[in-house]
C-alpha cells in the first residue's frame, strides 16, 4: 500500500494538477537520506537507503515520488514543490500511531515504562507543527521556478534518551525506561540544514522551543486520555 501511493497515488495526483493548471506540493520526508552519513543533512545529499529493508517501502516510496515531481515539472511544466518534513510533533496526533512522541507521552501519562529503542543514543530533531505549517505556507508562496526540495525541519538535535527524560519530567511520571532492540536500519543520526529554508522562505525558522512544544502536546493528550480514548 506504501509503495501504491507514493507512485500510483503521487502520479494521479501530479496529472491531476496538471490538468487544472494547479501547483502540486510533494509531502517528502527526511527518511529520504535513509540512515546519513552526512551529517547535518543538504538538500544535496542523495542520502543512504537500504532498498530492500524493512523501511525500504516508505524511504524509497518518497523517493520515487521525488522524482516523480521532478519529472512532471521538468517535462509537463506542472508547478510543483518539494518539501522534505523532518519528525513533526504537536496536538492531534494519534495516541498509537507509533511515532516516540506520542507513545512516550501517552506510556508517561499512565506510568508505564517508556519503551526506548537500543541505548537510545540515536538523534532525532523535532520540529512543532505550527512551524512546519508555516514553512509549508511560505514554500507555497514560493516564485514558480522554485521547486525544491527543501528541508522543513528544526535543527535542534535530541538523542531518544532526552526526549524520553523529558516527557518523564514535563509530565512527572513515575514511569522508568525499557530498552528494546534497536529495529534494522533505524537511522542513527538526523538533523536538518535549515541554510535554503532560510534563504528562500523569507528567513523561516522554527521558534517553538522543545520543551514548549511538548508541554502543549502533552496538555492535548491529557485531555484526551481524560475521557478515556485509548
Amino acid at each position: 500500500e506504501i509503495l501504491k501511493i507514493g507512485s500510483a497515488g503521487t502520479m494521479a495526483l501530479l496529472d491531476r494538477a496538471h490538468a487544472d493548471a494547479a501547483r502540486f506540493l510533494m509531502a517528502s520526508t527526511s527518511e529520504a537520506y535513509g540512515d546519513p552519513l552526512v551529517h547535518p543533512q543538504p538538500e544535496t545529499y542523495w542520502g543512504n537507503v537500504n532498498p530492500i529493508g524493512p523501511r525500504g517501502v516508505y524511504d524509497e516510496a518518497k523517493r520515487y515520488a521525488e522524482a516523480l515531481t521532478m519529472a512532471y515539472h521538468n517535462q509537463q511544466g506542472v508547478d510543483t514543490a518539494i518539501v522534505r518534513i523532518f519528525n513533526t510533533y504537536g496536538p492531534r496526533m494519534r495516541p498509537y500511531d507509533g511515532r516516540a512522541i506520542p507513545t512516550f507521552v501517552r506510556q508517561a501519562v499512565a506510568n508505564q515504562p517508556l519503551t526506548v529503542f537500543g541505548d537510545g543514543s540515536q538523534t532525532r530533531s523535532f520540529c512543532y507543527v505550527d512551524d512546519l505549517i508555516e514553512g509549508v505556507l511560505r514554500t507555497m508562496a514560493t516564485p514558480d521556478d522554485f521547486a525544491g526540495p527543501v528541508n522543513l525541519g528544526n535543527p535542534g538535535e535530541f538523542s531518544m534518551l532526552e526526549l524520553a527524560q523529558q516527557v518523564i519530567a514535563l509530565t512527572a511520571s513515575k514511569s522508568r525506561l525499557r530498552h528494546l532492540p534497536l529495529p534494522q536500519d533505524d537511522p542513527k543520526q538526523r538533523r536538518p540544514d535549515i541554510g535554503l529554508a532560510r534563504d528562500v522562505l523569507g528567513g523561516w525558522q522554527p521558534t517553538v522551543p522543545l520543551a514548549e512544544g511538548l508541554s502543549r502536546t502533552i496538555a492535548y493528550f491529557d485531555a484526551l486520555l481524560a475521557e478515556g480514548d485509548r
